[in-house]
């Protein structure tokens, strides 16, 4: 009901298209195919490559000269599936069922499957719907002659997520001037037509109703009255009249039907961009007259500017909605293809219009299935209406599975936008008061995103389901809210407005509104007369001063963010919206509560951090920049990301062989159960300086741990193969396979051309064979790798249809990981090192127990980093592993009066160790006790992705640039390293600048050129003829401008500074050199 019919004429004939169902089939393979299952599950189309999508198909219902002639049910393409959503064959899934479909025990789904690859729609942030914001843009005066820099945006959105942005100007003579998109264009409609045209009310209605409350402000009647006169002085008298000339001057750009009347034309604009949220003319009307007064308030400095990067101000927009928008237009953009098909046939031939020839027509349509694909493949969206949407790229990411943190991070992450990536302004990247409680202070990356990228903090949820709200508006009546059509006992000016999910119903007096605020905010704890539970009451009060607009405003729409907190009054939870945080009392802790003035309390401190920053150990007790950068390394920390690691398909794995439980954890870390999949290994820590191996935040590890298998890890590749891609020639029929007469290849290779399960991979070893049973020829692959490798698992795949030669398969290959000097590890304090010394045993220090250390740290890491968190991680975890148990870690549950030095000094003293977490040590090399005692404890380490084996490049020859001669840049095509301004500025530093000539010359583009000294030019030596009297005279370079040839000299310059003189005389630029 909501894609809107087409309509246009055939010659005489006016045909109707309209959609009247629309339905999509869980993923299945086509009819006919050989198989034994027909449900297709996500598992094979990793494996495939392929995308996991289902059938969409319409029943479209068609008439000719409005006389109906049937429904024709026609297969539009297919359509992308989210996994574990209704429609995924997964849905409904025991654990045991997902695993025997290849799938994680607790699989989440939430995301697509496009060729292969896990897709997530990001979580976007937009301006919150149907409510008024009053800002500022200096640019709208650009606009047109007589606009100010004042205006209203509204961003209206209908139930179905259908969305237009919408503006009220504010002009110089104080007139108002309606704005809104449509198609992607700006059009402008005073706002005087606009009234008359929605209501059919007397001129002196529209008035009373412009000026309620403003009676008294002579400049605001005389603007409305100008408004109004406008109006008239068009001859638009009557309701009639307006629609007529709305009609006129727009339907030239709306593209209707050419029998549509002025009128109807009309009735299109006012329904499809003027408050498309409401259905009914008249509430638009009280609407705008509302926007209206906002509007001058706002102009007159009576009302505060809203602030648009203000949470309060925003919702967020979820891939369900962004994937139900998108459907709808690629809808409508397939009706009018059909149009246009059919007029063009209706062009060369005349038509018979019946069932075979619409359907015929429908067939030569666009279908759905490469919209969608590109949309979740690429995240750009092309769209001809922009979908209401700010931007058009960066829709959607890459769900890697580098372990559980990173992979859960991709469903708690709001994005800001693309666009604001580009904006010098910082204003959109500040963390303000009014996000407490939504979005995490410290989990946003340091870089270019930050403030840009957030995350939800753990409590905090997404309103997705719509609420009927027929039944508000009587019980409002009821509480004592004057309808609107009906005058209040007060004043108008004393009264506030009462708002609905943006459509005005009515006046309550100002003494009575905090009594509804409250009586609303009861029925909504208490779920008393079906008031919803995630609704949001705000009462902006009158203030006497510039600030918010006041209102009584109730919010129920979806995609609003909502969090629990503890009403005191009612001693229930409560959810509480963004805008409607900001006018309550909520207090941290107990001691906080002022009794009469707080009104809620948090559930916990701790609740206003994100679901990773919960992960941080005493993360109050660290520099904020710190944790910071935990949120981020921990989202690049090796670990154990998936148990079924043989059945996936990822380009890369990384799986920590050997990972432990955390002997201190907060609470967070057993409520996400995150020992399912752990990321890190309890590590004794020494903080002493012992060598010079462990300064600036290198660390020295033991080379007992590291052969015990400390922080061993793997990296498991997937190689996926296609056989049809590799076809030269069209008909060329390959299948896997070897030459039995190959011996090398066949000790390597099963007969089938793939290697063993579990053989080892040398570099320059066959990798896999496949054969042309056309011509007979056999092509072998060699492992492309310098690093040994483990075939894992071999699996070989058919095409989507069940026939024909298997032509696909997928080589698992693991690549051990040993840690290596330079490979980066960090604990969970943003203490990040690399390892840059594998200490032998023999030669560590060891306490007076015996106990040698896994790693050393040096005590000058702390300082700076102000990482008091990880010397109480470090007493706590040694506490843990001498009682047994495991410390609670949740943030702000230790205090000045409860401290956490003397809680776990006294429980290592109670284990008759030193309160301070310090022992005696002594030396391995000596064995001499040393005199100071080192602190020594048990620190949780994580072992981060980032390894030399994947970044190390040197080379002595290699491939060149072909056009400046110097060595190309890049690991994987062996290129050079770059050796620029810093690397030199060290080399004059240490006084060896005659290596410059070598590093920057010898070794990169050094060549020789020919020099005229007479004219100075490089481009002009040419060598001489050939002179024909004696083949064996020797050829000189000659100057072609001067015919000097003794002026010639050789002078050694680089290949690039000759590219440049050839380009400059290519631009008829001469230059000059002055030799010696």
């Amino acid at each position: 009901q909501d894609v809107p019919p087409v309509e246009f004429a055939l010659k005489d004939i006016r045909l109707a298209l309209a959609l009247v169902g629309v339905s999509i089939a869980p993923p299945a393979v086509p009819a006919g195919t050989v198989c034994q299952e027909r449900r297709v599950f996500p598992a094979e189309c990793r494996g495939l490559r392929s995308t996991y999508r289902g059938r969409i198909t319409a029943d479209i219902s068609w008439s000719v000269n409005d006389v109906p002639q049937g429904t024709i049910k026609q297969p539009l393409g297919y359509v992308p599936i989210m996994v574990k959503s209704k429609l995924c064959n997964l849905c409904g899934f025991s654990p045991q069922d997902l695993m025997q479909h290849h799938e994680e025990e607790e699989e989440m789904g939430g995301y697509f499957i496009i060729n292969g690859l896990e897709k997530v729609i990001r979580m976007l942030i937009m301006p919150r719907r149907n409510f008024p914001l009053a800002v500022t843009r200096h640019k709208w005066k650009s606009r047109g002659p007589g606009f100010t820099e004042y205006g209203l945006l509204m961003h209206c959105v209908k139930d179905e997520h259908t969305a237009i942005n919408m503006n009220l100007h504010y002009l110089e003579n104080g007139c108002v001037m309606v704005n809104f998109i449509f198609r992607k264009e700006l059009f402008f409609l005073p706002l005087g037509f606009a009234l008359k045209a929605l209501v059919n009310f007397p001129d002196y209605q529209i008035f009373e109703e412009l000026v309620k409350g403003r009676e008294e402000d002579t400049f605001y009647v005389n603007c409305v009255t100008e408004m109004m006169r406008a109006v008239v002085d068009a001859g638009c008298l009557t309701q009639q009249n307006v629609l007529d000339y709305l009609g006129k001057s727009f339907r030239v750009k709306l593209n209707l039907p050419e029998w549509y009347s002025n009128e109807q034309a009309a009735d299109f604009i006012l329904s499809n961009c003027i408050c498309i949220h409401l259905t009914n003319r008249t509430e638009k009307f009280y609407l705008l007259c509302m926007m209206t007064q906002k509007l001058y308030a706002f102009a007159k400095g009576e009302c505060m500017e809203d602030n648009p990067d203000s949470l309060m101000n925003h919702e967020v927009l979820t891939p369900g909605q962004l994937f139900l928008m998108f459907l709808k237009e690629r809808l409508e953009t397939w009706l009018q293809s059909v149009r246009f098909v059919l007029e063009k046939r209706a062009e060369k031939t005349d038509i018979n219009l019946n069932t075979d020839s619409l359907v015929k027509a429908f067939s030569l349509a666009p279908d759905f299935t490469k919209p969608f694909e590109y949309l979740l493949a690429t995240g750009n969206l092309r769209s001809k209406t922009g979908l209401g949407m700010l931007q058009d790229s960066g829709l959607c990411v890459v769900g890697d599975k580098l372990n559980f943190i990173r992979y859960l991070s991709h469903f708690r992450c709001i994005h800001r936008g693309a666009a604001f990536s580009q904006m010098r302004t910082t204003t959109v990247r500040k963390l303000l008061p009014e996000s407490w409680g939504f979005l995490c202070p410290v989990d946003t990356p340091d870089g270019e995103p930050c403030g840009l990228m957030n995350h939800m903090t753990a409590l905090c949820e997404i309103v997705t389901e719509m609420v009927p709200v027929t039944d508000i508006p009587p019980l409002l009546c009821s509480l004592g809210v004057t309808p609107i059509d009906a005058a209040p006992i007060q004043p108008y000016s004393e009264c506030y407005r009462v708002v609905l999910d943006g459509s005005m119903v009515g006046w309550v007096e100002q003494e009575l509104a905090p009594e509804i605020a409250q009586t609303l905010r009861r029925f909504k704890i208490t779920q008393e007369k079906r008031f919803p539970a995630r609704a949001e009451v705000v009462l902006i009060p009158m203030t006497g001063k510039p600030s918010l607009y006041p209102g009584l405003f109730i919010f129920t729409n979806p995609c609003r963010m909502v969090r629990p907190v503890r009403n005191l009054s009612h001693g229930k939870n409560e959810w509480i919206g963004t805008l409607e945080q900001i006018f309550m009392n909520v207090a941290t802790l107990e001691s906080e509560v002022v009794p009469g003035v707080t009104t809620h309390q948090e559930l916990f401190p701790h609740s206003i951090l994100s679901v990773v920053a919960n992960l941080i150990p005493f993360s109050d007790h660290n520099q904020s920049p710190r944790n910071m950068y935990q949120c981020q390394m921990g989202k690049q920390t090796m670990g154990f990301p998936v148990y079924n690691y043989r059945d996936r398909s990822d380009n890369k794995l990384y799986h920590l062989h050997t990972p432990q439980s955390p002997l201190v954890r907060p609470s967070m870390y057993d409520y996400y159960g995150m020992d399912s999949y752990p990321v890190g290994t309890n590590s004794i820590v020494a903080v002493i300086s012992y060598s010079g191996y462990d300064m600036e935040d290198a660390m020295i590890v033991n080379k007992s741990s590291w052969q015990r298998g400390f922080a061993y890890g793997s990296v498991i590749k997937v190689e996926s193969i296609d056989l049809s891609l590799k076809a030269s020639r069209a008909g060329d029929n390959l299948v896997f396979g070897i030459r039995p007469s190959d011996p090398n290849v066949g000790e390597k290779l099963d007969a089938d051309g793939l290697p063993f399960v579990g053989s080892i991979l040398q570099p320059g070893d066959p990798f896999y064979s496949f054969m042309n049973l056309n011509t007979g020829e056999t092509f072998t692959v060699y492992y492309p790798s310098k690093e040994v490798g483990i075939v894992d698992n071999v699996r070989l795949c058919s095409n989507d249809r069940g026939t024909g030669k298997f032509k696909k398969a997928c080589i698992t290959v693991r690549v051990p990981r040993n840690p290596t000097i330079g490979d980066k590890f960090a604990s969970r304090h943003g203490q990040k090192g690399i390892l840059s010394q594998l200490w032998p045993v023999e030669d560590m220090p060891f306490t007076e127990n015996g106990m040698v250390p896994d790693i050393l740290f040096n005590p000058h890491g702390f300082p700076s980093r102000m990482t008091i968190g990880m010397l109480i991680e470090s007493m706590a975890g040694k506490s843990a592993a001498l009682h047994g148990v495991s410390y609670d870690a949740t943030p702000f549950t230790f205090t000045e009066k409860k401290c956490a030095l003397k809680y776990f000094g006294e429980t290592l003293a109670s284990a008759g160790y030193n309160y301070f977490g310090t022992e005696k040590m002594y030396s391995g090399i000596s064995g001499v006790e040393l005199e100071a005692e080192i602190f020594v404890g048990v620190v949780y380490y994580q072992r981060l992705r980032h390894m030399v084996s994947d970044k190390f490049q040197v080379r002595t020859t290699g491939p060149r640039d072909a056009v400046t001669n110097q060595p190309v840049k890049g690991r994987n095509v062996e290129g050079g390293i770059r050796f620029g301004e810093m690397e030199r500025d060290a080399l004059l530093a240490h006084g060896t600048s005659f290596l410059l000539q070598d590093r920057l010359f010898n070794c990169s583009d050094g060549s020789v050129a020919y020099v005229c000294t007479s004219c100075g030019s490089m481009a002009s030596p040419v060598l001489e003829k050939l002179s024909h009297s004696s083949v064996t005279s020797n050829r000189r370079y000659s100057c072609s401008i001067c015919s000097e040839v003794d002026a010639i000299e050789v002078v050694p310059v680089p290949q690039v500074f000759r590219y440049f003189v050839a380009e400059l005389a290519a631009m008829n630029i001469k230059t000059k050199l002055s030799v010696e």
